[in-house]
Order: structure tokens, then C-alpha cells, then sequence
């Protein structure tokens, strides 16, 4: 079994920065794939590290070379126009790739140039949102519409219970409500999702500005505010939370600064008040909203972050790394990535105050031999919820 894959897809109108973006991610792209056997690399595919400024202190501490990050796949979605659900532009291989992804990152343009023609000859990055969002609700009820209905004394209960849910749901998206925004039970979710339909996706809006944007922040959020509520006041069926997950960037930007060096990049992005880039903060959000984190693993073949969703057991988080950790789970060793950098509790006046990264300079001081003498590291069994940052050494029997 491989590492959860995060997979993204990016959807856009023609010229609203999408390409621009997905270049700056190619750019970003992990060099060496052969790590990740679980993906076929195709054109339309990039694999990029998910950020981890822990990685870099364990391999140090354990005096190992080979660092792992968790990745992403992030999709360049084709075809995306007016129609794109009859087939329109590349519009099946659209659909076809957009149903692979786990969640939808959609490139709004805010920007203004003249030298860059907007496909509706205007700026108005809610009409963008309304077309793309009617297309994805258009296929879903292309969906629906295969599904037939049960008939005659052969009919089970269940036939019958999930046509009338089926029903259901085609009835809010001809009203113009994204599967993600309807309220399910539980057990009505589990058949909703045997259709894989595309606006169950969540989505991240991701407003493209232009650099004078990026540097008046104020000005830009409540232009970014006044769209959305504007939108949500025409739209009786739509509410705030749908446009929780958004982030603007730009664009342009991102495709220069991904070249620099780290310390580089923080120094460029001072000057519009950032601290990482966009890619970065946008791989967070995908994370985030996802419901995701990493446990860690540390020794002298490697230090590798691995993907799982929050509430995952111990003896799944095993298996993660390996089908049969999980059969043959006995036990695990955990330790907290504080308590693992830093057993003692050093004050901070003592560490320094040092960042994160340069916490690395106190490698001596960790460890899994430090953290057991200082009592730190925890046996925990199957019932063990792993948490975010767990470095840990599982036990199997194997």
C-alpha cells in the first residue's frame, strides 16, 4: 500500500491565469518521481512536495541524508468552457480528469491587463464562478439522468431508497445548489457518493491579482469580501460557507519566485507582506479543508512525512507505510515532534529563541534514545488516534 495521494485538479476560463499557475508548479515539481510508483506522469500532471519545515530537523537528528516529503498531484484541467458538459472544448476529457481529484482548485481572474483578453471581454470573476459551477452541475444531472428507476414487485427497498435520494439531489442542483452545499444523513452520503459526482468535490477559489493588488492587501480582501456577499445575496440557495476556502495570489509571481532559494523567497515576498509563497499556503488550504495531516518517521534510512486524514487509528496509519503493518500491528512507539526535537523542555531563553529550521543546530540534544530516557515517547495499541506531527517507530509482528 503507497502513501495517501492528494490529488488537486485546476479549473479556469481561457486566459484567467490557470496555465500560468500550473507552470509555476511544474517549476516546483519534485525532481526525482520514482519515489511515488503509485503515479503515471503525464503532461497534465504535477507532483509537488507538500511543505514540511519539520523534515529537514529530523533527518539531522538522526544523521540520515534521505528526506521524503509527503506530495501532491496537481491536474491542469482541459477544456474548461461554456458547454464543456455537452462535450465542448475538450470537454469529456475534462470530466474524465476532473473526476479523479479530490478537491477542485478554481482560478478566478481579478486582475486587470489589457495585453490579456478575457474570453467574456470583461473582469467579472463571479460570472466566471457561475460558469464553471453550472457546468459542473449540468454534468452531475447528466449523471442522474443514467440512473433509471426502479419498476414492478422486483424493486428492493434499497433500489427504491436510493432512487428517491437520487431525486433529491437532482432536485436542489436544477435550483442551482452544488451537491457540496446540501445537508445528507449519513447513510444517504454513502450512496451519494457511488456516483462520483464532480460538485460533491470541495472547492478552493483562487483569485489571480495582479502585483499592485497583491501589495494593497486591504483594499484587495475587501474587493475579494464585496464580490463574494454580492454573489451570495443573488443566490438565495447559496450561503457564506461555500466561499470559506478561498486565497488569492499572483500568479506571475509565483511562476519567478519558485526559481529563488528559500532565503531568497522570503526576502522577495517581504515586500508584499508574505511569508510563503502561494503554492505553499494553497497546498495548506488543501490540507486543511480536506481534513488531512502527517505523522512522521525517523531513522537512518530516512525521515518521510506520510498522509492520512485526521481520526485515523494507529494500525491504519501503519498500514499506510505497509498493507501488512496494518495485519500484523502489535504496537507503536509515539513521541510528539517537540518532544522528540527538544525531550529535555529546554526553555526557550536557553534554545535560543531560534525558528523552527535552525532548531536543527540542537541536534544532539534529540532523538529517540533522548526522548525514552526522559520518559517522552508513549506505547500506544490499535485504539490510538495518530495526530499531526506524531513521530513514530511502529512495532509489528512480521
Amino acid at each position: 500500500m503507497f502513501p495517501m495521494k492528494l490529488s488537486i485538479g485546476i479549473v479556469g476560463l481561457p486566459n484567467v491565469g490557470k496555465s500560468t499557475l500550473f507552470n509555476a508548479l511544474l517549476k516546483k515539481q519534485v525532481a526525482n518521481v520514482a519515489n511515488y510508483p503509485f503515479c503515471t506522469i503525464e503532461p497534465n500532471i504535477g507532483i509537488i512536495e507538500v511543505p514540511d519545515e519539520r523534515l529537514p530537523i529530523l533527518a539531522k537528528i538522526v544523521n540520515t541524508q534521505k528526506i521524503v516529503p509527503a506530495v501532491v498531484e496537481f491536474y491542469d484541467i482541459a477544456g474548461l468552457v461554456k458547454g464543456a458538459s455537452k462535450g465542448e472544448g475538450l470537454g469529456n476529457k475534462f470530466l474524465s480528469h476532473i473526476r479523479e481529484v479530490a478537491t477542485i482548485i478554481h482560478v478566478c481572474r481579478l486582475f486587470e491587463d489589457s495585453d490579456v483578453v478575457h474570453v467574456s471581454d470583461k473582469i467579472n470573476p463571479l460570472d466566471d464562478i457561475q460558469t464553471i459551477e453550472s457546468e459542473l452541475m449540468l454534468a452531475d444531472l447528466e449523471t442522474l439522468q443514467k440512473q433509471r428507476e426502479p419498476k414492478g414487485n422486483a424493486a428492493s427497498k434499497d433500489a427504491i431508497s436510493n432512487w428517491q435520494i437520487f431525486q433529491k439531489v437532482k432536485e436542489q442542483l436544477n435550483k442551482g445548489n452544488p451537491v457540496r452545499n446540501m445537508k445528507f444523513t449519513d447513510e444517504e452520503l454513502i450512496v451519494i457518493k457511488t456516483l462520483n459526482l464532480i460538485t460533491i468535490k470541495p472547492v478552493i477559489y483562487l483569485f489571480n491579482v495582479s502585483e499592485s493588488q497583491l501589495e494593497n492587501k486591504e483594499e484587495t480582501e475587501n474587493r475579494i469580501a464585496e464580490l463574494l456577499n454580492g454573489y451570495i445575496a443573488a443566490n438565495d440557495n447559496l450561503t457564506i460557507e461555500q466561499f470559506n476556502n478561498y486565497l488569492y495570489l499572483n500568479a506571475k509571481l509565483e511562476s519567478e519566485v519558485v526559481a529563488f532559494s528559500p532565503s531568497e523567497q522570503l526576502e522577495y515576498l517581504k515586500q508584499y507582506g508574505l511569508e510563503e509563497t502561494g503554492l505553499n499556503r494553497l497546498i495548506k488550504k488543501a490540507y486543511e479543508i480536506l481534513g488531512l495531516i502527517s505523522f512522521l518517521t525517523a531513522g537512518e534510512i530516512e525521515a518521510r512525512a506520510w498522509t492520512i486524514a485526521k481520526g485515523t487509528l494507529a494500525p491504519q496509519a501503519a498500514g499506510v507505510i505497509h498493507t501488512d503493518f496494518e495485519k500484523h500491528f502489535i504496537k507503536a512507539d509515539i513521541v510528539t515532534f517537540n518532544d522528540f526535537v527538544n525531550p529535555k523542555g529546554l526553555p526557550t531563553e536557553i534554545m535560543g529563541g531560534l525558528a523552527l529550521p535552525e532548531l536543527a543546530n540542537w541536534a544532539s540534544e534529540g532523538g529517540w534514545v533522548k526522548a525514552r530516557e526522559t520518559g517522552k515517547v508513549q506505547t500506544v495499541g490499535k485504539e490510538y488516534l495518530v495526530k499531526d506531527g506524531d513521530v513514530i517507530e511502529f512495532k509489528v509482528g512480521i
